[in-house]
Order: C-alpha cells, then sequence, then structure tokens
C-alpha cells in the first residue's frame, strides 16, 4: 500500500479504516433557512488502532488543504482545494485525495443544499465507532458528537459549493 509523505510523517490507507458520510439539514444560527451539512468520520477500525487513524486522518485532512481546528474554509473561493462536492439525482458525492464517498440524500437536505448553493462540510478527525453503517443514528446521537466542543475543535470545516452535471 502506498504511504502518503507529509511534513508530520506518513500514513497508509489501512491505518485511516472505515471511513464514513452522513448528511443532515436543519436549522443554523446565521441562516433564516434551513442548512444542508455532511460529516466525514472514521470508525476508528484501521490498522494500528483508533490513535494511529486519528494522525493519518490529520494528516489526509491537511494533505486536502483542510485546517483541522481552524476556521471554516470557503471553497467557493478556493477553486484549487482538492475537495468536491456533486449532487445529483438525489445523490451527494465527496471527493477527496484520500477519500470518495456517495451518499443518498432525503428531499429535505437537497432542497437545503439547492437553496444556499452550498453544504456545511465537517471532517472529523475523532472516530465515530458507535455509528456504523447499516444501523439508523439518532437525532440525539448526532447532536452529542457534533456537537461535543471536542470533536468541533479537532475537525476540519469547509463551505462546499453545490456543484452538477447539469
Amino acid at each position: 500500500m502506498t504511504s502518503l509523505q507529509t511534513s508530520t510523517g506518513a500514513f497508509t490507507q489501512a491505518q485511516l479504516g472505515t471511513q464514513i458520510l452522513l448528511g443532515w439539514s436543519g436549522g443554523h444560527p446565521d441562516r433564516q433557512h434551513d442548512v444542508a451539512f455532511l460529516l466525514t468520520y472514521a470508525l476508528g477500525d484501521g490498522q494500528d488502532g483508533p490513535e494511529a487513524g486519528e494522525r493519518a486522518m490529520r494528516t489526509a485532512l491537511g494533505r486536502s488543504g483542510l485546517q483541522v481546528g481552524g476556521e471554516t474554509l470557503d471553497a467557493t473561493e478556493l477553486p484549487n482545494l482538492p475537495v468536491k462536492l456533486l449532487v445529483q439525482a438525489g445523490q451527494a458525492v465527496l471527493t477527496l485525495p484520500h477519500f470518495k464517498a456517495q451518499y443518498t440524500v432525503p428531499p429535505e437536505w437537497l432542497a437545503a443544499a439547492r437553496a444556499e448553493g452550498t453544504v456545511h462540510g465537517m471532517f472529523a478527525t475523532r472516530p465515530w465507532p458507535e455509528a456504523v453503517p447499516g444501523r439508523p443514528v439518532s437525532e440525539e446521537l448526532l447532536r452529542s458528537f457534533v456537537g461535543d466542543p471536542e470533536v468541533i475543535g479537532t475537525s476540519a470545516h469547509c463551505l462546499l459549493p453545490v456543484r452538477s452535471l447539469g
């Protein structure tokens, strides 16, 4: 497996483990209408354990031009940022150099994304092993994770423009 070199070290895809994409929409303190959100996180099941996975995710996000723990980047002003979102036929496809995932979005998410023209992306470095694929994530569980100050402070945040093929 290929290792990616950075000033902070190297990592392998196997260290990242299972990476998940999850979307929701809802109110935002700065907006009058619903906003679409996308969360990427790992289960912490990567080779070498969850701590190595967290370090690997931090490195991968940095290589993608995202700032962990920094302010929200506005990708509409950074056309060369290698983080892209395509929304087409009820699907959101998020692409980063180390990660590509497709997510079937609910109609209310799609409406919020189209109305705003952007999606708020949160890229967690902290693993979330409780939110496994195939098991529903309750609103309470989602709020407890994305609202945790430690998770917020150790994540990268990016405003992604909604792009489509049409």
